[in-house]
């Protein structure tokens, strides 16, 4: 069996999954068409013609652009479900996904409306496809402090939802401890901790998001790599770090997949997982991730099946479920 065969028969979790980002072009159209919004394109070609970017700045702006079509709980609905279908196909079986609230809510879609829609959609995955799911609200951290707050307390009705919250968006200048009486809230409320942090930002950030915000998981994670202490950190608590390579490459954290840390990050015992992070803006969903990396960089099949088993060693299952996936994972690695 060659290595993508492997690669795409075999159990695997997502960790880092910006819904929105999940938005293809042709779902973005016809969503455009059926709640009759203009957007600043006339074709399914020239939208993603637009995809075409080269920073994390130029990227958001066109992603808060496209989330302008999603209005309706059903719209929420059918996003949610065309992700997990992709992520089925690459047997995805769970999957933690991030939202943001206040994409929607800042521009008068109600918070009920996103929350009721997503979880309609998480439902029916589970259901018709046997992909399990969480989510994850994030906090967009070029707003304020307060801004976040009022996100936490509109979630509250909802918190039964959630299994965390996140932070993401606009990394530079916005560092983790912006946000750290909000995590503290969060954490009183028993929700799980991620952030986004080292991935355009420096080391120091991702000290912030561990000494201040006390994360239970790190997002990117990519400029620990230039800091031996952190690694050396890193490695000890077993943080789990949600990586994206594909992503990494169009937003030029990396130049060329090759270059790419994701080798030496297991090479020194860090806890590394592979995401796609916005897939129809980066140019793949999971599999795409881990078969081009394995070829860029030389995978091998035992390090591949590592990810995969880090994949639901650091997801927020319960560890009774966390050790039955991970036997799926041992087992089918052993058959194959």
């Amino acid at each position: 069996m060659s290595l993508d065969a492997f690669i795409a028969g075999l159990p695997k979790a997502e960790l880092h999954l910006h819904i929105e980002g999940s938005l293809e072009p042709e779902l973005m159209f016809e969503l455009a068409q059926r709640n009759g919004v203009a957007i600043p394109y006339d074709s399914v070609e020239a939208v993603r013609a637009a995809y075409d970017f080269s920073n994390l700045q130029d990227f958001l702006d066109i992603y808060y652009a496209g989330a302008a079509v999603l209005l309706t709980r059903q719209d929420f609905e059918d996003l949610a479900f065309a992700y997990f279908q992709r992520a089925a196909a690459d047997n995805v079986r769970h999957a933690e996904i991030f939202f943001d609230p206040q994409t929607h809510t800042d521009r008068g879609v109600p918070f009920p409306v996103v929350v009721e829609g997503l979880i309609a959609g998480m439902d029916r995955a589970k259901a018709e496809l046997g992909v399990t799911s969480g989510l994850i609200l994030s906090f967009l951290r070029h707003l304020s402090e307060d801004e976040a707050f009022a996100t936490l307390e509109a979630a509250k009705p909802y918190l039964h939802h959630f299994i965390g919250v996140g932070l993401d968006s606009s990394e530079v200048g916005h560092p983790p401890s912006k946000f750290q009486r909000v995590f503290a809230a969060a954490r009183e409320l028993g929700l799980k901790l991620c952030a986004h942090a080292g991935e355009e930002g420096p080391p120091e950030y991702v000290r912030e998001a561990l000494d201040l915000l006390h994360i239970d998981r790190m997002d990117h994670g990519n400029r620990s790599m230039e800091d031996e202490a952190l690694i050396a950190r890193l490695a000890a608590e077993q943080m789990t770090l949600t990586v994206c390579p594909l992503s990494n490459l169009k937003l030029c954290v990396v130049k060329d997949l090759k270059d790419h840390p994701v080798p030496e990050m297991l090479r020194r015992g860090l806890h590394v997982t592979l995401n796609s992070d916005d897939p129809s803006y980066f140019g793949g969903y999971v599999n795409a991730n881990y078969i081009q990396l394995a070829e860029a960089v030389g995978l091998t099949r035992e390090q591949v099946t590592q990810l995969a088993k880090n994949s639901f060693e650091g997801s927020f299952l319960s560890d009774a479920d966390k050790a039955a996936r991970i036997a799926e994972v041992e087992a089918y690695a052993a058959a194959n």
